[in-house]
Parts: structure tokens; C-alpha cells; sequence
């Protein structure tokens, strides 16, 4: 068992059980893991008393709460007369089953409440005197993607950790066409799927640094092709990660987030935990960083079970 830092309030552990992963993680150093480490603030305990859709609850004092870390799946025909989306209906289900009727405790990281006024929280349960996380629950039975938003990716290695589990056993929404990986090569199909949450793999073939943000470029032409880019305030957050994006050059990663129109299709990067690579080799660029923390792509340890979180 590994526990995350503590502070006074924090009621945090993280259980480091991982799993042999189908992807690397390009980790920040220690310096910017402690900026962004698995740390929730515990919060009530309360009753499920509705089911409002896949990813979101009604509580016994009347708040709505959004499961923050897991996207629940929608339709992608979005007109009014859509037949009702079969994975939806089942993660809803799978949710209903977990949490209805329950009593949950709330966990808290970062933003408190999104635009709608809804709570964004881990959601915790008992059953059988053992503690789930409701989030991970999800993502490792194939209902859910891992994701963030600004100001609200803790907990993301966990999270993702979680969903290598179903993708990898190509379960629930990985074995259905709509959620498959999209190729950086094919911008046109990107693009169809604007505004809506996507993978997208591809080799990236020149790093482009600004002065307002890092751009990964994917093609031969930045006006038209796929590109990924990172702000300069996640690169200022996020220094020695920063330093090492250089080195992904001519390698193969997966991007994940929403996708935009900027020239052609486009990925706004957030978080490190955006970005994954698909090799194993060692950055090139390790060696241009501090020698006192050093980033390096490297990979998960090889265990049996994925990263949890218990409160």
C-alpha cells in the first residue's frame, strides 16, 4: 500500500495496485507530481435518491452531483428524435445498481461545482464491508472514460488505470465502434466528430514551441492536419513535464480531450495526463532536464490489479 502526501483534512490513501498497461505514461517529475497528486478533500456522507443520467445523481438534500473522472457515454446522433443509445442506457443501469438507494460519501479536488451548479465529486460506498469507488467501478467495467476538466484532474493515473482494464479486455463502450481510437492521420473523420470527447493516435512529427503554447503537430501541414497543443499555463505548471515534450518528436502517443476546429482538428492539452506514448524507448531529451529530477517516459509497474483510491 503507497500513500499519497497528507495534510491535516486530507483523508486520502492511495492503494498502488496498477496494472500492466497497453500504454506509457510520460510522468512529470516529483516536483510537478506533488503540484498534482491523488489528494481529495473528504466531504459527507449521503444518500443516492435519483438517477438523473450516467453520471449524475440526485442526493437526499436535493443536490446534483457529477461524477468527476468518468464520461459517461452519449449518443452521437444528437436530434430530438434519436432512438435512446444503448451503452448509455446500460451505464446508467450500471450506476443505478451500484449507488440507488446508497448511502455515499463525497470526496472533493479542485473546482467544487461546475457551470450548472452541480457538485463534482469522487463518490465513495460500502458494501459488504469493503469500500468502492464508484468512479472506478465504472471505468473498469467498460461504462465510462477517464477525463478531467480545468482545474479538476486529480486522480487521473487511478482513473486511468482503472479503464486500461476494460480496454484492454475490450469490454462495454471499447468494443463498439463509436468509441474507437481515432487515427491522426485521418483529419477529415476527426473532424467530423467536433465537440465530442475522442482518443486520437498518431506520430507526432514536429514539437512547435511558442510563445504561447507547445504545439504537437501530426502532419505536414499545421492547417489542415491534426494537431495537439498545450498551453502556456499548463506548461508553466508543469515545467520539467514541459521540457520533456520535446522528446516526443517522431514518436507515437495517444491524445485524449475534445476536439476543436483550429486549422484542422484540434485537442487542447490540459493536463500531462492528456498525453500517453505507445513505445517504450527512453526521451531523448531525459538528459536535457535537471539531474536532480530528471522526466522520462517510463513504464507502470507490472502488478496485478489497478490503482485505487479508498477514503
Amino acid at each position: 500500500m503507497a500513500r499519497v502526501s497528507r495534510r491535516p483534512g486530507l483523508l486520502l490513501r492511495a492503494v498502488a495496485f496498477g496494472l500492466v498497461p497497453a500504454l506509457l505514461v510520460l510522468p512529470s517529475s516529483a516536483q510537478d507530481q506533488q503540484q498534482t497528486g491523488c489528494e481529495l478533500q473528504g466531504g459527507p456522507t449521503r444518500a443516492v435518491v435519483r438517477i438523473i443520467d450516467a453520471e449524475t445523481v440526485r442526493l437526499d438534500d436535493n443536490l446534483e452531483v457529477r461524477l468527476i473522472g468518468a464520461l459517461a457515454p452519449r449518443s452521437p446522433d444528437m436530434r430530438p428524435d434519436a432512438q435512446p443509445w444503448p451503452l448509455e442506457q446500460r451505464a446508467k443501469a450500471a450506476l443505478r445498481d451500484l449507488v440507488l438507494g446508497r448511502s455515499v460519501k463525497l470526496a472533493y479536488a479542485g473546482q467544487r461545482f461546475d457551470r450548472y451548479g452541480r457538485l463534482l465529486a469522487h463518490l465513495f460506498l460500502d458494501r459488504g464491508g469493503e469500500r468502492t469507488w464508484v468512479q472506478g467501478a465504472l471505468l473498469s467495467s467498460g461504462h465510462a472514460r477517464a477525463y478531467g476538466l480545468p482545474g479538476s484532474f486529480a486522480c487521473m493515473p487511478e482513473l486511468l488505470a482503472h479503464e486500461r482494464v476494460a480496454r484492454a479486455a475490450r469490454i462495454g463502450l471499447w468494443s463498439h465502434a463509436a468509441y474507437a481510437t481515432r487515427r491522426a492521420l485521418r483529419p477529415r473523420a476527426i473532424l467530423r466528430r467536433r465537440n465530442t470527447y475522442q482518443i486520437v493516435e498518431g506520430r507526432v512529427t514536429r514539437v512547435a514551441p511558442t510563445k504561447s503554447r507547445t504545439y504537437l503537430n501530426f502532419g505536414s501541414d499545421w492547417r489542415s492536419d491534426f494537431t495537439a497543443g498545450v498551453d502556456a499555463r499548463v506548461l508553466r505548471a508543469n515545467p520539467a513535464w514541459a521540457k520533456s515534450l520535446a522528446a516526443l518528436e517522431g514518436r507515437r502517443i495517444e491524445v485524449r480531450g475534445w476536439i476543436e476546429y483550429r486549422n484542422g482538428p484540434f485537442i487542447n492539452v490540459e493536463d500531462p495526463s492528456q498525453i500517453e506514448t505507445m513505445d517504450g524507448d527512453a526521451p531523448a531529451s531525459a538528459s536535457q532536464a535537471p539531474a536532480t529530477s530528471p522526466p522520462q517516459i517510463r513504464k507502470r509497474p507490472a502488478l496485478k490489479r489497478p490503482g485505487a483510491v479508498d477514503l
